[in-house]
């Protein structure tokens, strides 16, 4: 081709970064970013509704973020992803009535939220260019809010990955009950 010639063919956008989940438990810091290492995190996103720890102060949010740039990771707080959720007044028990925990449903009602949408594309935009965690007390992701957040992102085409240890990163996959309902996710009973 010489150089005059263009070429029609679209030129492919870079891949983006996966996304990854984790869960602080009572981990020690070194314990906690050894973990982030594995997944090359350079930023952590706290979608803690509660962002404090009684039992484990590091995690505070007057700590956690100096702790982390100690290590050369970002530290950002998404509110709006938080978890701990009141039950939806303007969503019927249908539409996510497989979630029979009424914490997961409460937060599957949320996530049809405007304020859930807005959330949910800070940490895109956030994860567009580096590798992000998204974290939340609870250690593993089956028992925490942090498992319909990787649906949406899984359903919105990314890579999610769930750090359970330094030798076990589990892919995540989007739950068989997902459906896309009203600009989001509903989980109808089967």
């Amino acid at each position: 081709m010489s150089s005059g010639d263009r070429s029609t063919e679209p030129v492919a956008a870079p891949p983006q970064p996966p996304i990854f989940t984790i869960g602080h438990s009572t981990r020690t810091i070194d314990e906690f970013v050894a973990l982030l290492r594995v997944g090359e995190v350079e930023h952590v996103v706290d979608i803690r509704s509660v962002p404090r720890s009684r039992t484990n102060p590091r995690y505070n949010l007057d700590a956690l973020p100096a702790e982390l740039a100690r290590c050369q990771i970002a530290h950002t707080r998404i509110a709006e992803l938080g978890g701990l959720r009141r039950k939806s007044r303007t969503i019927a028990p249908e539409v996510n009535g497989f979630w029979i925990n009424q914490s997961f449903h409460n937060y599957a009602d949320h996530a049809l939220s405007d304020e859930f949408r807005s959330g949910l594309a800070r940490l895109i935009d956030l994860s567009h260019d580096r590798r992000c965690a998204i974290m939340c007390s609870e250690a593993v992701w089956w028992r925490c809010h942090r498992r319909i957040v990787a649906d949406y992102l899984l359903w919105g085409g990314r890579a999610v990955f769930h750090l359970m240890g330094t030798h076990r990163v589990e892919p995540a996959a989007l739950n068989e009950a997902a459906r896309a309902w009203g600009g989001g996710l509903a989980y109808p009973a089967a």
